[in-house]
């Protein structure tokens, strides 16, 4: 097999597989038919004399020689999205499309209007949040950049502290007026307690309860928005971020002065992209935005 034997879009293929392990994925993708993605990928194993996938009823696992072509193929990714950025780029602009994933909390109440923001300034940018309850996988290109609320202790990624964020007990005055008052933590006893699915807590960081002292759940979600939910609509007391607070209405923190909790926001990159000025920018905005934004919604709270 000669160098001219590979092209681009053969390595686009096969990154789309990797990344989806699947053909059906790998079509959304791509936006093409997912047999004409199982053609690509038999031809170039074919031209490359070795099999790049282990097909079983559970997906497209790399092989070994898979996982050496993905380090040249991510290389030639970053390779070409730098060259568009430095033909494309306008000075003192943003374009293009850029994925950032993030935890719910931070994608429901922070992210909108920090990504509104630096929209306005950037009309021909365009901006997807990945809201999951779970840590995204750059690994996979699941997004261009991820917030998390602890820095990954593995990986070949870049990780910078955003900010730190802070969460009470609250609950919502039609709750508080029915319900026996709470003036010290055995008070909360035989209150109605909301908060995370136990097993489903995906990162220590968010295992607030326990740090607490709260044993029994009553209403759990994996989700923080669902959680928020049920606090505002008086379904019983739970751990809340202030920077959510001032979105709900008559919530009220409870204990502050002897339950505080402090968490940090961090951004995660790719370790390549150090080098794509337009996602340089873009992180110093968005941190200088989820910064600012927490600041002031927690004054509000």
């Amino acid at each position: 097999m000669t160098s001219n034997d590979l092209h681009w879009d053969d390595l686009r293929i096969f990154l789309a597989v990797a990344r989806s392990e699947s053909l059906s994925g790998a079509g959304k993708i791509l936006r093409v038919d997912p047999a004409t993605v199982g053609r690509r990928i038999a031809r170039l194993e074919e031209r490359m004399g070795a099999p790049l996938f282990a097909k079983s009823p559970q997906g497209y696992a790399m092989t070994d020689a898979g996982q050496r072509l993905l380090v040249h193929a991510e290389r030639a990714e970053q390779a070409l999205a730098g060259a568009l950025e430095e033909v494309r780029g306008q000075p003192g602009t943003l374009s293009g499309q850029i994925r950032i994933g993030a935890p719910d909390g931070c994608a429901n109440y922070l992210l909108p209007q920090v990504c509104m923001r630096i929209m306005q300034d950037n009309p021909d940018l365009e901006v997807q949040i990945v809201a999951l309850p779970r840590v995204v996988n750059l690994s996979r290109r699941e997004a261009d950049m991820a917030i998390a609320v602890s820095p990954p202790a593995t990986g070949r990624l870049l990780v910078q502290k955003i900010t730190d964020y802070r969460l009470h007990l609250a609950a919502a005055r039609s709750y508080l007026d029915h319900h026996p008052p709470i003036r010290a933590l055995d008070d909360l006893r035989g209150h109605r307690i909301i908060g995370y699915i136990p097993d489903m807590i995906f990162d220590k960081e968010l295992d607030y309860l326990h740090e607490i002292g709260v044993e029994r759940v009553a209403m759990a979600s994996n989700s923080v928005p669902v959680q928020f939910n049920w606090v505002c609509q008086g379904g019983g007391i739970g751990v809340v971020h202030d920077f959510a607070i001032p979105s709900g209405q008559g919530i009220r923190r409870i204990l502050p002065d002897l339950i505080s909790l402090t968490r940090s926001f961090y951004l995660i990159r790719h370790a390549d992209d150090r080098r794509l000025e337009r996602l340089n920018r873009f992180a110093v905005a968005l941190c200088d935005g989820l910064k600012a934004e927490v600041q002031r919604l927690e004054a509000q709270s």
